[in-house]
């Protein structure tokens, strides 16, 4: 055959999928989804921004959330069925339109950066609560924080079938424990229980504050499409991501919902606005209704999650670099695969480096617990500019030719959500909160202007770096160019 004969190369010929395929499941991805939520973090402590606006309607403003988090959840569901990239949303938002990688991809290094002092500087901060003594040393939080940053790294860096299998099965104890928990306090509770929770009685109808409890709970569900970053190293991704995507949705929000309605009524319905000022509410309903037992177990389940969510942001987040730097997008230099664990490698020590930076310096600055909410207030601006990208996508490339447009999963669920992550932002940044968190809101909102700056620079400088980026790998013929 002549030279000019050949036969094109296949993409798989042209890009070879280099993670390794086969290695992970549909339970182990769904747990990598449920394990970035980690619900027992917001049992023991954090649902308390719910209740300073919810109340005793906790439950119903934990409910709506779950059910909008839903919806968002349709995007990586939809294009999983088409797309397989460790890239997640950086690469449907890529194959969505011209410069939607770049952005996307900007938005999620904003959240990557930050979002890991949820655990980095979180689990000391929940220590402190429980030990006052370390907290008076102005130290301790830093070697907690360092411990369980290296402990995600270290178990990534090894390969994806020991940090998958690591989620899966504290994941899979977490969920049993809470719900199992749950239910034996709703029985103790006995006459306690009533449909109260569900309703508006005990802030006086007023749908506004419910409304921000709700904004507040939607952010507790963050991280539920990241398995979606696992999907080149499960065998037939596009059948089993998606049911890992809803799997992690249902369990996720029967690990919070129910626990969230026990504390409501163990704590008291009409007694909740004690349960906002506490420093641990949760720990304090389970040490009533279940002794000193319950009480140590959940502060176990707890340090667990926090070391699981460790884990699957370090899987989550280094394949998203690693795809980027592939695609020759921001991370040129990160695009390494290690030759025995298949791991990127690179990508997970780049991590670990800016990581160790942002949060050392936000803990010596602010203190672990101040300096953990300054980071995570960016991190949940970026989060929903990412969702707001990536549902835009979706929309766009169904309509090219060749694609099944139906209306509904592609034009009106996208669209809603994208309002709804509109009015999310709008509502965290504004009115500019005081003290040190003012700074925070106002990187975030500089951070989501210069998206579009480097977004333009790629459209214009690296055009084939966005036309090429964001390709299926391995499970589909070449896919039209972004437009």
């Amino acid at each position: 055959m002549a030279r000019d004969q050949q036969p094109a190369p296949t993409l798989e010929e042209e890009l070879p999928t280099t993670l390794r395929r086969g290695a992970v499941g549909t339970l182990e991805a769904a747990f990598q989804s449920f394990s970035y939520v980690a619900p027992a973090g917001d049992v023991a402590i954090l649902l308390i921004g719910t209740v300073i606006y919810a109340g005793g309607a906790t439950p119903l403003a934990v409910i709506i959330a779950w059910l909008i988090y839903g919806l968002w959840m349709v995007t990586p569901v939809e294009f999983s069925r088409m797309i397989t990239n460790a890239g997640s949303y950086y690469a449907y938002s890529a194959r969505g339109f011209k410069g939607g990688g770049a952005l996307a991809l900007w938005y999620w290094m904003g959240e990557n950066v930050t979002g890991p002092s949820f655990a980095v500087l979180g689990l000391s901060s929940f220590i402190y609560v429980l030990f006052s003594s370390l907290a008076r040393t102005g130290w301790a939080w830093l070697p907690m924080a360092i411990a369980i940053l290296v402990f995600g790294v270290a178990l990534s860096y090894r390969g994806v079938r020991p940090s998958t299998k690591f989620t899966l099965l504290s994941g899979s104890f977490e969920a049993i424990f809470l719900i199992v928990t749950a239910v034996i306090i709703i029985f103790m509770a006995g006459s306690k229980n009533s449909a109260t929770p569900f309703t508006l009685t005990t802030i006086h109808g007023s749908f506004h504050l419910l409304f921000l409890a709700v904004i507040f709970s939607i952010l507790d569900f963050t991280g539920l499409g990241t398995a979606t970053t696992l999907s080149e190293e499960v065998e037939g991704s596009k059948r089993k991501i998606k049911k890992a995507l809803w799997i992690g949705w249902f369990v996720s929000g029967l690990a919070v919902i129910i626990p969230a309605y026990a504390l409501t009524i163990g704590w008291g319905v009409h007694s909740m606005a004690g349960y906002g000022k506490s420093a641990d509410p949760g720990l304090i309903v389970y040490k009533h209704f279940l002794g000193p037992v319950g009480w140590g177990i959940l502060i176990a389940v707890t340090i667990t999650s926090y070391l699981s969510y460790m884990v699957a942001k370090v899987n989550a987040v280094t394949r998203i670099w690693f795809a980027g730097g592939r695609d020759g997008v921001y991370f040129r230099r990160v695009q390494g695969v290690h030759t025995k664990f298949r791991t990127p490698y690179q990508a997970v020590a780049l991590f670990f480096g800016v990581i160790l930076v942002v949060n050392v310096a936000a803990g010596i600055v602010l203190g672990p617990a101040n300096g953990s909410l300054w980071l995570l207030t960016i991190s949940g601006v970026c989060i929903i500019a990412v969702h707001i990208v990536a549902n835009t996508a979706l929309t766009v490339y169904m309509t090219r030719p060749g694609r099944r447009f139906r209306p509904l999963l592609h034009g009106v669920i996208p669209s809603v959500s994208t309002v709804l992550g509109g009015v999310v932002i709008y509502y965290s940044v504004y009115p500019l909160p005081a003290g040190a968190i003012r700074s925070a809101v106002i990187i975030s909102l500089v951070w989501l202007v210069a998206g579009f700056v480097a977004a333009a620079y790629y459209v214009r400088r690296h055009p084939d770096a966005l036309r090429l980026g964001g390709r299926s790998r391995g499970e589909e013929a070449l896919v039209p160019a972004a437009d």
